[in-house]
C-alpha cells in the first residue's frame, strides 16, 4: 500500500469572517478538514500543515506577524506536526516538501484546504507534476468568486477540472470510510 499522509493548505485566519481576505463560507470546509485531521491523527499518519505568509509589495492579507496568518484554531498543528510556511502559492516552491515526503517515504497525498482555485490548484497540479498520487476532498476546500463568476462555480470547475488526470476528488465521509 502507497504511504500517504495529509496536507492542510492555508487553513488561516484571514480566510474567515473578521478576516482581511474571507472566503465564500469556509466553515464547513473547516468542519471538514478538521474530520480527516482527527482520523489522520487517531492512526498516526503523517499530517504537514501549510500556511503562507505574503511578502509581495502590497499584499493585504496573510501579512507576517499578523493574527490573520494564523492557521484557524480548530486545525492549529499539535505536538510534533510540521508546519511549512510558503511565500507562493504552489506549496512545493520554495519550501521543504518535496524533502519531507521523500523522508517519509510518502507518494499519497490527501490534500485539503483553501483557496481552491488558487494554492490548492498550484499544488494539486505540481504534486502531479512530480508523480504523486493526489486525493482532493472537495468539501474541505473553499473559495471566492472571481468576479463575474460566483464563488459555487468557481469552486465546481476547478475540482472538475483535476478529476480524472490530477486528483481523485472525493468527499471526506467518503474518504474516510475507506482510510486505514
Amino acid at each position: 500500500m502507497t504511504k500517504q499522509a495529509l496536507i492542510l493548505i492555508d487553513l488561516q485566519q484571514d480566510y474567515f469572517e473578521g478576516g482581511a481576505y474571507p472566503l465564500v463560507h469556509p466553515e464547513p470546509a473547516l468542519s471538514e478538514a478538521r474530520k480527516v485531521l482527527d482520523a489522520f491523527r487517531s492512526r498516526k499518519l503523517p499530517v504537514m500543515h501549510i500556511r503562507h505568509e505574503s511578502i509581495r509589495p502590497g499584499a493585504t492579507f496573510f501579512l507576517p506577524g499578523t493574527s490573520g496568518a494564523a492557521i484557524h484554531p480548530l486545525v492549529a498543528p499539535e505536538g510534533n506536526e510540521p508546519v511549512l510556511t510558503k511565500h507562493y502559492p504552489n506549496a512545493f516552491r520554495g519550501t521543504a516538501l518535496s524533502e519531507w515526503l521523500a523522508e517519509g517515504a510518502i507518494r499519497h497525498l490527501v490534500i485539503v484546504g483553501m483557496m481552491t482555485h488558487m494554492c490548492v490548484d498550484s499544488t494539486v497540479r505540481a504534486a502531479f507534476d512530480e508523480g504523486y498520487r493526489v486525493t482532493v476532498l472537495g468539501d474541505a476546500t473553499a473559495t471566492r468568486p472571481i468576479d463575474p463568476v460566483p464563488a459555487e462555480w468557481v469552486q465546481q470547475a476547478f475540482l472538475g477540472s483535476w478529476k480524472g488526470t490530477f486528483a481523485d476528488v472525493v468527499t471526506t465521509e467518503r474518504f474516510l470510510a475507506t482510510l486505514h
